[in-house]
């Protein structure tokens, strides 16, 4: 369990689903705030950054306009990163792109996807030979483009240690929370699930939170 701070960074890109970026971004700095009002002399246990490949407006899906705070060349270092889906077919052309997940795939501790973000870490390489899931319309066509991964539709994430991918859009606020878990505990898991107002099930006892 970590003592410092871990940084996560959220990609950004025009269309991108508001709630796969939004509620992870809620439940990271949601466990902070609840983390420093339990004990405000400690560090907060995460920092969010969203990361775009530059600083002007992302129009995500629905049309929010929503300003990313860092590009793919300034951003600070990461610990973990979430890539969102959404209308992500002209990211999977990106090559730039591609090659940004796989560098910061062996430079973070953790690389999770949301919903058809897995596409965006299949593309770059990083989810061959590992089990995966993503939003259940999506299923069988990542596992006919992706022949190399193990593609499951069951249950809200899967975690391979290394890799996470969750399913559909709300998935995320719960996989989230399991890092939240994995990284500062359960105890503040469960307290920021409440805070939320969110019934959390923890794939480790199968209880609602």
């Amino acid at each position: 369990m970590a003592n410092t701070t871990q940084t996560v960074g959220i990609y950004l890109y025009d269309g991108v689903e508001v709630l796969d970026f939004a509620g992870p971004f809620e439940v990271f700095s949601t466990a902070s705030r609840v983390a420093q009002r339990r004990a405000p002399e400690t560090q907060p246990p995460f920092s969010v950054a969203t990361i775009a490949r530059s600083r002007t407006a992302v129009s995500a899906r629905a049309g929010l306009q929503v300003l990313p705070m860092h590009t793919l060349t300034d951003h600070p270092p990461l610990d973990i990163l979430i890539v969102p889906g959404g209308v992500d077919a002209p990211e999977r052309a990106r090559d730039d792109l591609r090659e940004w997940i796989s560098g910061q795939a062996v430079r973070v501790d953790v690389l999770a996807s949301v919903c058809t973000g897995a596409f965006l870490l299949a593309g770059a390489g990083v989810l061959d030979g590992r089990e995966v899931t993503t939003h259940w319309e999506d299923v069988a066509e990542l596992a006919a483009l992706f022949p190399a991964l193990t593609v499951r539709d069951t249950g809200r994430w899967i975690d391979t240690g290394p890799v996470i991918t969750s399913a559909g859009i709300s998935a995320g606020i719960d996989m989230s929370l399991h890092l939240v878990a994995r990284f500062a505990g359960h105890e503040l898991a469960i307290a920021t699930a409440r805070q939320m107002d969110f019934q959390w099930r923890d794939a480790d006892d199968g209880a609602d939170r």
